[in-house]
């Protein structure tokens, strides 16, 4: 294993006050417990909210959370809600989020968000508390081996037993949490490091053995990537995750309008490059427009920056975009060619592999690129002919696209919208107006029910006078409905608009396609005509929100309306709405992208080429 340099104080400030805002440095030394050194460490690193829920494990260094005046502790009802809030903070901010748990039970409920974050590149860092060092391996109680467990799901986990080492491990957890392709770090700390004594300073020098991200691309590889752009008849931009994450929608703009290549965004990208613009085609993949996925169809050269080739995405693999040369920028170099062979890959950050990839495109090819003018004129008969829509179910209850829609007009781009998984979520994701990075924020890897009222939860604590949804289904609300009670007593005035179909919505979707409609254990009975268990009314009532219900679309104006001028506590709107909604436009599983359906057993007519 190769050595990386080591960080002098100066470096380790730069890099960690890049995401948080701190500089802070101190040369004198002071005797402290490593409890103290664990939040002495948080306040240099420029950390102002935590989200926590206390044990026996971690309680040396609550008491003297106690005594900060910096941060500001959340104390949530199920520290799965601290993980998902800390993801919500770091997404709608860029800066590290951070929860805090006790061991055991308090450890392992951290696990779903930790692996939802390293799906999704969210930095975050966990800090546990652990069993004394002299009982670790002995059963003790609330002992639970977190950092074997967090291994395959965290970019590092670190088990820290001498209190000495506290604040360069926290500091290292934040610099690797936030560099590279980002992600989620675990600090364990034993309860005896906590209690023990130490001598701290600030900042620590920092050795990071082989862990060297690279940010620059490749000269010779970006002029290649400019070359095959400037020569390109049908080119797309794939754009993911990774956009957002490298802060470069700026850059993007800038590259769509020296190509003129139509832009696709994924799931965690929606919002990188704005709807309103007409060469945005909206989401590809499983879920996607027409439009996008016709187009990364008949791509002769795909763009790909900062996206991983998902299979929701690229549906059967060897079918996907087949007449495609690709170009694949990516900050990982695992993700390089790992799904799709890139004939021209580029390592580094999109925040300064573009600017460099751009200024060839404006200057040295910049009389080879063409308009594209024969390639727009398919891509703008798709959207003519395939917008996006939907029609109203025969069972007269409410349209929860028009739900959604409404939300959006009423609320503007400006507001923060975070959707659960499941149909709630891609309607989101198409009938939202998509404007600005960081304003759409969901589960999209790992698809994690119950992520939305949590996360929600963080974007407000981040955002305290901005407007903040939580779309949500009846079914993911139910898994993490108890942090209603934590905003109530923190004053966080989230709104959540649960999308009631009585049902699993996508879950039921599938078998109604492709099960013959053997509703098997999807009705949860929440809905219009049932017995309502729970009344998500009285049940926000009962955690100190204000509750609202909308049962038809001649209401939706008004309830909306109603939520938006509460900004006092939270607010629950149940929109109850048809279980016979569907998502469309839909890809099978199994079967080409070509086969996208806009309908049951509906696939578009194209027209033939010569």
């Amino acid at each position: 294993m190769t050595t990386g340099p080591s960080m002098t104080p100066a470096v380790l400030a730069q890099n960690v006050g890049k995401h948080n805002d701190s500089t802070a440095t101190e040369t004198h030394t002071e005797r402290m417990t490593g409890s103290q050194a664990i939040i002495r460490s948080l306040e240099k690193l420029g950390v102002t909210d935590i989200f926590g829920l206390p044990g026996g494990a971690i309680l040396p260094t609550y008491d003297p959370l106690f005594d900060s005046t910096q941060i500001r502790h959340i104390l949530v009802r199920h520290e799965q809600g601290a993980g998902h809030a800390a993801q919500g903070y770091a997404l709608s901010t860029g800066k590290v989020g951070v929860c805090l748990a006790t061991s055991g039970p308090g450890a392992t409920n951290l696990l779903t968000p930790i692996a939802d974050a390293n799906m999704d590149s969210v930095p975050i860092v966990a800090i546990t508390g652990q069993v004394s060092s002299s009982v670790i391996g002995t059963d003790a109680f609330q002992e639970a081996d977190i950092v074997g467990m967090t291994m395959p799901i965290t970019k590092h986990s670190f088990m820290v037993r001498d209190p000495q080492e506290i604040p360069r491990c926290i500091a290292t957890a934040f610099h690797i949490a936030s560099t590279g392709r980002p992600g989620p770090v675990l600090v364990d700390i034993t309860k005896d490091a906590q209690q023990g004594m130490m001598d701290f300073s600030w900042p620590p020098t920092v050795e990071i053995r082989g862990y060297t991200p690279v940010t620059r691309g490749h000269s010779k590889q970006i002029r290649e990537a400019a070359k095959l752009l400037a020569q390109a008849q049908r080119p797309v931009l794939y754009v993911g995750g990774g956009m957002v994450r490298a802060n470069a929608p700026e850059e993007l703009q800038r590259l769509a309008k020296n190509t003129h290549a139509p832009v696709v965004t994924t799931l965690t990208a929606r919002g990188a490059y704005p709807d309103s613009d007409p060469q945005n085609l909206g989401m590809p993949g499983m879920h996607g427009t027409v439009p996008a996925v016709t187009a990364l169809q008949k791509a002769d050269v795909l763009l790909s920056l900062g996206a991983r080739f998902d299979d929701r995405v690229t549906g059967v693999l060897s079918s996907f975009a087949p007449e495609a040369k690709v170009i694949h920028i990516d900050i990982d170099p695992a993700e390089i060619s790992k799904i799709r062979y890139a004939d021209v890959p580029i390592v580094g950050d999109l925040a300064q592999v573009l600017p460099e990839l751009n200024s060839l495109l404006e200057t040295d090819y910049a009389t080879e690129l063409s308009p594209l003018e024969p390639w727009w004129q398919t891509l703008n008969a798709l959207k003519e002919n395939y917008p996006l829509g939907y029609t109203t179910t025969d069972d007269g209850l409410g349209s929860p696209q028009y739900a959604i829609e409404r939300i959006s007009a009423l609320s503007g781009p400006e507001a923060y919208y975070v959707a659960g998984v499941g149909q709630h979520q891609m309607w989101s994701a198409h009938f939202l107006k998509h404007e600005k990075p960081r304003h759409f924020i969901n589960s999209a890897g790992l698809g994690t029910m119950g992520y939305s009222v949590p996360a929600a939860m963080g974007v407000q604590v981040a955002h305290p006078d901005a407007i903040v949804w939580s779309i949500d289904g009846d079914g993911c609300f139910q898994m993490t409905n108890q942090e209603l009670a934590t905003c109530a007593q923190n004053n966080i005035p989230i709104k959540v608009a649960i999308i009631n179909n009585s049902s699993l919505g996508m879950v039921r979707q599938w078998q109604n396609l492709f099960y013959d409609g053997r509703y098997s254990h999807t009705h949860l009975n929440t809905g219009a005509g049932t017995v309502r268990i729970p009344d998500f009314v009285k049940l926000a009532e009962a955690y100190g929100c204000v509750g609202l219900r909308c049962e038809s679309d001649a209401d939706v104006d008004a309830t909306i309306q109603q939520a938006l001028a509460i900004n006092d506590r939270p607010v629950v709107v149940d929109f109850t709405v048809s279980p016979d909604a569907m998502v469309w436009p839909m890809v099978p599983t199994g079967v080409s992208n070509d086969l996208i359906q806009i309908a049951k057993d509906t696939s578009p007519i194209f027209e033939r080429e010569d």
